[in-house]
Formats: C-alpha cells, structure tokens, sequence
C-alpha cells in the first residue's frame, strides 16, 4: 500500500468517526429533547426576544377604529354576522381557541400539519410554540395598554365565549399568536402551507365569534404577529429550533403518529363562515 493510499484511508476513518459523533449528538439531543430554558412564569419559558428587539406595537399600527367613523361602522357589522355561528360548530371551535393554555392550545396546528404537536412526540415544536407566543404577545402590549379600546361584548352586551383578558382589545393578542404560528409551521411544512394558513386565519376569526374582539383587532393583530416572526428569523437560537421541530415533524410522519384532535369536525367548523343578518 502506497504512503498515501495509507493517509487518505486513515483521514477518511476519522472523518467516518468524527461524523458519526456528531449523528450520535444529534441522536442523543433528540431523544433529550430540548433545552430548559428560564421561564417567566411556572411551566412558561421565555421568548426568544430580548427587550428592544420584539416590534413595537405602539411604534408602527395606526390608532383604532372611533365610534362614528366609517372603520367602527364595518366593525360593527363584522362583529354581527360573525355572533350568528356562536351556537354551530364554529362557535365550538371559537370557544376552543380561546383557551391559549399548554398543553390544550399546542394541538391548535396538528390537524392543518398532519401530525400531533405534543411535549411528548415533538419537544422542540411544543417548546417553541411556547417561546414564540410568548414574543407575540410582548409585540402587542403597548398599543393594548396605551388605546385600552373597548371590547365589543362591553358595547353590544352579549357575553364572551370565554372570559377575555383585562387589557384593551386593540390589537388582539391571540390573533398575534395564531398568525405568527402560522407562517413559523408554513416554514417548516410548506406541502401543507394552505391548511395551515387557514387554521392560522380562523385561530384570529375565532376572536371575532366569541365576542372578545373587534376584526380590525384581529387585522392589526395579524401584522405584529408577522412582524414578530420577521424578527425571530435574526435570532439563531430560533432558527436552530426551527431545523430541530422540523426534523421532529419529518419523524412523527414516518411513525405514522396521527393528530390527536377529531380532525373531521375541525374541517366542518371551518366550513362555516359568519352569515349575513336576516
């Protein structure tokens, strides 16, 4: 055997053992599952946004619809039609979405994505659901605080599905949350990106149903939750998560795991959309 004949088959055992070190970390990181991270609050950890970094609500909406005005007139009307499908099935589904607790709102995506998004099955995406709600909802606090608009049910006297948080309406929290979770699982599973978008539209819809909220709360709520998702992307603790739920989907496919939601009568509830007045 020649002298290099003897030194390239010696580097290429190292590189075989080198990358079969790094397989087994990636192996063993995944069966961990993800890093503990600090949480803000028991069973919460914190975003991923450090302060200056989550887009400032206040900085860049306009200011909200005003009674009288042309906007609060479609406001108002939206709010009708979509108050008719609060006893149909997608006033059920409304009530559901209202509920932004873990473990209950992880599995909001699972039926659009085609697989269960558990603590268990897919530790990186549960986690980063968490952490990304987390920068959404820090992305609207300052224009809720600072119009502390008036919630419809305050306005047209019928009752919320659920009770609603104590801040103002404007813009809408859960619709933040929902559209920025949205585009994240899009990115990650674009053969799916139309059912997820859907579900991401109906996730803030779902405000309007259950009377907590005004549609253009849900429009503005939607911008800062893609404007939150625009900043995630420069954080690379974030894109490593990303590449990590992704492997995490691409797995729970291959083991044929299912949703654990009645991914039939989600599609039903969907189906229906707020109906004109009689």
């Amino acid at each position: 055997m020649t002298k290099s004949l003897v030194v390239s088959t010696a580097l290429a055992a190292l590189f075989a053992i080198q990358g079969c070190g790094v397989a087994s970390r990636a192996a063993t990181e995944q069966r961990a599952g993800p890093a503990r991270i600090a949480e803000v609050r028991p069973n919460a950890p914190a975003g991923y946004l450090a302060a200056g970094v989550v887009p400032d609500s206040l900085a860049v909406l306009p200011p909200p619809p005003v009674a009288g005005s042309a906007a609060f007139a479609l406001d108002e009307d939206v709010s009708q039609k979509s108050l008719a499908l609060r006893d149909t099935l997608r006033g059920a589904l409304a009530t559901e979405d209202a509920d932004l607790a873990f473990p209950h709102v992880a599995g909001t995506f699972s039926c659009a994505l085609g697989a269960p998004i558990t603590e268990q099955d897919t530790p990186h995406l549960y986690q980063l659901l968490e952490r990304s709600l987390v920068d959404a909802f820090r992305s609207i606090e300052a224009a809720k605080s600072h119009y502390l608009r008036v919630r419809p049910y305050l306005v047209n006297k019928v009752p919320p599905c659920a009770p609603p948080g104590s801040m103002g309406s404007y813009p809408s929290g859960h619709a933040a949350a929902g559209w920025a979770w949205a585009l994240i699982l899009g990115e990650m599973a674009p053969e799916r990106i139309d059912a997820i978008l859907s579900r991401g539209g109906a996730f803030g819809q779902s405000r309007l149903i259950c009377n907590a909220h005004w549609q253009s709360d849900v429009n503005e709520g939607r911008f800062m939750g893609a404007s939150t998702v625009a900043s995630l992307h420069a954080d690379s603790n974030f894109r490593t998560d990303v590449a990590s739920a992704k492997a995490e989907i691409v797995a729970a496919r291959a083991k044929g795991l299912r949703p654990q939601r009645d991914c039939k009568a989600e599609a039903e509830a969907m189906a229906l959309q707020p109906l004109p007045l009689r």
